[in-house]
């Protein structure tokens, strides 16, 4: 009898797992797949144990129908239900971590606390239906998506899929896209109206329709660097899982950074001062862009650091065994609560200033992306009134090999 209900549940989960295929072929959704398979296990033991042979199988196997359905349910990572007469009958592990241990046995209606699911999961709701939207279920910021689907013998099945992060990178998207077009759009509208100033009675005064030129090529300029950042972030962001393939010495790279930022004879140029440990190991990196990463953390320390006061740039190895970059201003410093936010993009702790000093509110984005790709790690300490230290760890080539991260 054991046997032969094991071999009718073997049968009945090769044609679940069939069924999902079969789905997911036809419709490419690994959701509608999930719900699928679920749905024809709990239709197959549901088969099973109305049959006086099933059910005495079913004794002697073991395992009754449920606990074998739940152990189905529990391998899906993503929240599943299992409804009758409106009553939750089985939830696999994930669903009740988010909803509660107890919600077994319980109405389905108020196992899932959210109005929006009301509706959907009173019995004369039409099934499947559209996905219903679930916002600040589990937490204010979660939003999930919610599907329901029927079995054969009318047990309803509802699946949750977390849908947060999704809604965070479009959220991310939207707001990158409107930035980005207020931050073009600003000057570009100020060098269009000195230009029609220019055009009318202003273009006969030499005197003013220098100045105005002088406005209209600092805008310009302010468009030209914005539109680099953008580009250089684009792709640092297409490569950033890609780690890079050649070694150099990030001594030698940061030598020549400061031999181009005193050659530039910038008013604080003469305020770098740069110190590097002898013998540093190399670096598994992109010489470009760890080159900009320099220009962008050094150039930052020059803009916001008090004038005439010392920018201290450092290359050592810390007690780790890797490299620390480290430059540090006597600056106005940065006050706790914008220090999380400093790597976002077009994230300003003061926009006038920022903008008045060139700034494109996107070189902290820029350098934290490249950190990432060079699997290395980005830290800033500020005190108001004091300062502020940005360091970025990168762990030696040597230590990347020894990994089994890159050939050694």
């Amino acid at each position: 009898m054991a046997s032969r209900f094991v071999h009718r549940l073997s049968g009945a989960l090769g044609i679940a797992f069939g069924t999902g295929a079969g789905v997911f072929l036809v419709d490419g959704r690994p959701d509608g797949a999930a719900i699928a398979f679920v749905g024809a296990v709990a239709a197959s033991l549901a088969a099973m144990g109305r049959g006086d042979q099933g059910i005495a199988a079913a004794r002697h196997a073991g395992p009754d129908a449920n606990v074998l359905l739940g152990e189905v349910l529990d391998v899906i990572a993503e929240p599943v239900l299992l409804v009758r007469g409106g009553v939750v009958t089985c939830a696999n592990t994930t669903a009740r971590a988010l909803l509660g241990r107890h919600i077994v046995g319980e109405d389905v209606r108020v196992a899932i606390r959210h109005p929006a699911a009301a509706d959907r999961l009173s019995s004369s709701a039409p099934l499947p239906g559209r996905p219903v939207e679930l916002v600040g279920l589990g937490s204010p910021d979660q939003r999930w998506e919610m599907r329901t689907g029927e079995t054969a013998d009318g047990a309803r099945i509802v699946h949750l899929i977390d849908q947060s992060g999704n809604y965070a990178a479009e959220k991310m998207r939207v707001d990158f896209v409107a930035n980005a077009s207020h931050e073009l759009r600003t000057p570009l509208a100020s060098i269009l109206g000195f230009i029609e100033t220019l055009n009318e009675e202003a273009g006969e005064d030499p005197g003013l329709r220098r100045r105005f030129l002088d406005v209209m090529f600092a805008e310009a300029r302010r468009m030209q660097r914005l539109v680099e950042d953008l580009i250089s972030l684009s792709r640092i962001e297409a490569e950033k899982y890609r780690l890079p393939g050649e070694r150099l010495s990030l001594s030698e790279l940061l030598e020549d950074v400061a031999a181009e930022i005193a050659a530039a004879h910038s008013p604080r140029a003469q305020d770098v001062a740069v110190t590097i440990d002898p013998d540093l190991p190399e670096v598994v990196g992109d010489e470009a862009q760890l080159s900009q990463l320099l220009h962008n953390l050094i150039g930052n320390a020059m803009k916001y650091g008090r004038a005439g006061t010392p920018v201290t740039v450092a290359l050592g190895l810390d007690p780790s065994n890797l490299l620390r970059f480290t430059v540090t201003d006597e600056g106005e410093g940065i006050a706790p609560q914008h220090i999380p936010r400093l790597t976002e993009r077009f994230y300003r702790v003061d926009p006038g200033r920022s903008r008045s000093v060139g700034g494109t509110g996107l070189g902290l984005a820029i350098v934290k992306h490249i950190v990432e790709r060079h699997r290395g790690r980005l830290d800033i300490v500020s005190r108001v009134g004091v300062g502020t230290s940005v360091t970025v760890a990168l762990p030696p080539a040597d230590a990347l090999a020894e990994a089994g991260v890159i050939k050694g």
